[in-house]
Order: structure tokens, then sequence, then C-alpha cells
């Protein structure tokens, strides 16, 4: 059969336009870290499903936007209302589709406790007021959840990734009461900040590609945010800073989803602050004080809890890839002899060491305690280090380019021979 130049060179310009509408698809890809190994967006397992996750009591009102598990007692006395904000996927991949579980004795006083969506099983009694069931069922049951074993694994994750060596260009830096937290590597950037170095900061500014994992190891025991009163935490993917808040985040939210502070060795955690905290904190021996004021735009997993008032936990999951379960962070890196690989099972902390919650009835809807239209703060009000833009994915136009030109380069030689053939 005999082909026309102008059909070759119609056929060669759609394989181009074909190529050229497939390299987004490949880059969507999740990324692997720079240093070649395998990462996961499930390091935390049954836990990572969970908005709170708690090994003893759950004192906290009104809302939690997630899932809850509470290995110990809930003391929901304030009004309660639970996972207004997950969707059918999130509900269906639970332990039993529960989005509310309970091991122990659900108090609330005639309060009303809300599961807005999803089932809820609890293990002891329900003191006094029977659980309020939007679109699921309820269930007794004790033993849905593993608590002691689960809390095992986050232990032993959590000091695994307290192990894992500081991002070859990674900074923190406290100038004055401003802490700036500075990383460059696409796709994870490892930070390690003492306690006493972040107690002392009223602004934290993070800027790290957008996409990339964060992982902010925290070393020490206590940590207070009323230390410095910190007034916001400032996120930027390579752009301007913007003040997190539920209504407004750096690079759409990408930022905060893959951000994870690491509390190794935390026995206590207070956010006693006005500022909203953007992503997850994982600290499996702490009892984590959330205040009265304002919430964690991210997940929690902690040895205990007790918030009310604006203190909620919002629905953010974290989205980040972090390495393999059982598998040492960086390839070369051990832990010292010294390091306990899994620190010993935290103590159940009682009732009755928990202030009680205040009175009051949630809301069936998520509040709203950010306010909308925070102004974000402008280079001039908040100099901070030269930003590197976030990743665009041209790297993988190169070989497009090459792979264009031989392409052209072939659909030129074929024009060449079909009117040689002409002529003959």
């Amino acid at each position: 059969m005999r082909i026309t130049s102008t059909a070759a060179a119609a056929a060669l310009g759609g394989a181009l336009v074909l190529g050229l509408t497939v390299v987004p698809a490949a880059q969507a890809a999740p990324a692997a870290p720079s240093d070649g190994t395998a990462c996961t967006t499930d390091a935390f397992g049954i836990a990572g499903k969970y908005g709170e996750f708690v090994l003893g009591d759950d004192v906290h009102s009104p809302d939690a936007e997630g899932a809850v598990a509470v290995g110990g007692n809930a003391d929901f006395r304030g009004g309660f209302s639970v996972a207004n904000e997950l969707t059918a996927a999130e509900v269906d991949a639970l332990p039993g589709k529960a989005s509310l579980v309970v091991r122990g004795d659900l108090l609330n006083d005639g309060s009303a406790t809300v599961v807005m969506k999803g089932n809820a099983v609890v293990g002891g009694e329900v003191k006094n007021r029977a659980v309020e069931m939007h679109n699921g069922t309820f269930t007794k049951k004790a033993d849905l959840i593993d608590f002691e074993g689960e809390f095992a694994k986050l232990r032993s994750y959590s000091s695994a990734l307290a192990a894992e060596p500081v991002t070859a260009g990674a900074t923190a830096e406290l100038d004055g009461f401003r802490l700036n937290l500075k990383g460059t590597d696409t796709t994870r950037n490892v930070f390690s900040v003492p306690a006493e170095q972040l107690e002392k900061a009223k602004e934290v500014f993070i800027k790290v590609p957008a996409g990339a994992t964060t992982v902010v190891n925290v070393s020490g025991q206590d940590y207070d945010m009323a230390s410095a009163g910190t007034t916001g935490f400032f996120l930027s993917g390579g752009q301007d800073f913007v003040l997190d808040d539920k209504l407004q985040s750096a690079s759409e939210g990408k930022i905060r989803a893959k951000l994870l502070w690491n509390f190794p060795d935390a026995e206590k955690i207070t956010k006693n602050s006005q500022a909203a905290w953007p992503g997850s904190v994982l600290a499996p021996q702490a009892h984590l004080e959330l205040g009265t004021a304002a919430p964690v735009n991210g997940s929690v997993w902690v040895a205990s809890l007790h918030g009310s008032g604006g203190a909620e936990t919002h629905h953010f999951p974290f989205t980040g890839c972090l390495p393999e379960p059982g598998e040492n962070p960086s390839p070369g890196t051990t832990p010292s002899e010294d390091t306990e690989t899994t620190p010993p099972a935290t103590k159940t902390p009682s009732a009755s060491a928990t202030p009680p919650a205040e009175g009051g009835t949630p809301s069936q809807s998520p509040s709203e305690s950010a306010a909308p239209g925070t102004p974000a703060p402008s280079d001039s009000a908040a100099p901070g280090p030269e930003g590197d833009l976030a990743s665009t994915g041209s790297s993988g136009t190169v070989p497009l380019v090459v792979g264009g030109a031989v392409v052209l380069a072939a659909g030129a030689a074929l024009v060449v021979i079909a009117r040689r053939r002409k002529q003959a």
C-alpha cells in the first residue's frame, strides 16, 4: 500500500500528540524517595484510618470530623459528634465499618453522642444516653481492635523514624521567635528538632516542595506550645507562605496532608494555643492536651487525649509516603545499641486523672473554628529564605523532546522517499 507524504506526516503528528498526552498520567504515581528505598502510604495500618487513635482514655468535645478509636474509656459528657467528613470509601476501609470504637465505657451523662457516618462499637457500658446513629448500626463488642498490638507497632515505628538521618539540605533554624524549617528534596524531607527549640517558636514556617513528605522528629519528653505562645504555623510549597487553617492551606493542602510530627519519647504534649496545628501527630507514649482553643488539622495517634471547645481534630488524613514498617528507614543506618526498638507499653491513664469535659450538646455538623478569609502573611510581613518552586514534572519532558526529534526526523525521511518514488 502506497503512503502519501501527507498521510505519513499526519500519522507521525498523531503519535507525537499521543506521547504528549500520556506523560502527565505516568507522573501521577507517588514518587519513591531519592535514595531509592521503597515507601508506603499505609505505614500506620489500622491506626492510620482513624483521626483519633487513642490507647487509653479520650475525654473530648464537641466533635471529631474523622473516625475515633479509643482503647480505654470515652468521656463525651460535653456532647460529641463523629465522622461527619468521612467518605463512603473511608468508612468501608474501617474495621467493621466502625467510625466510633470504644473498648471500655462510654460516658455521656445524657449529652448526645452522634455518629454521623459508619457504625459504632462499644465494649463496655454506655452511660447514660444511647448513641445516636445516622446511617449505621450500634454493636457491643470489646475486641474489634487490638490496641496493645497496634500501639506496639506505632512505638516501634516512631522510634525507627526518629533514627532516620536528617535529609541532605534540610535545615531547622531558630531566628528569634521564628523557627524556619526548609527542605528541598522533592520526595521526603526529614528534620530533627529538640522540643525545647520548638517551644521557643512563636511562629513556625515550613517550606518544602509541594507533594513531598515531611517528617519533623521532635526529641524530648515534654512539649508545651504555650511556652512561647505559638500564634501560627505557616506553610509553603515553593510560593508564598500561607497561615494554615481549616479553610486555607498552602498548595491546596498538599503540604499538611504529608506532614508528620513524630514525638518518639514524649510523655506529654500540650497544644495550648489559638493556632491550628497542621499535619498529623504521632506520639504513642504521650498524653495529648488539646486545650480549648484551636484544632489539629490532621490525625493524632496518642496514649490519651483531652480537649474541648475549638480543640477538635479535623479530617485531613496523612497521605505521605514513609519507609515500609519493619525496615530501616534509610539503608545503612542502624539504631545504636542504646536505642530501644520497641519501648515498654504505656500505662493507660485513669479516667479520674483527666479533667472533666464541659457541658453542652454537639451540633450535627462539624464546627467551623477557622475564620474564613484569614489573610496570609505577605513576603514583607513574613520574610523568609528564597523559595524553590515546586517540581512541575519538567524533568520528564527531556526524553520526550529527544523522542520527538527522532520521530520528526523519521517523518522527513518518509517524505523524501515518497517524492523520489513519485519522480521515478
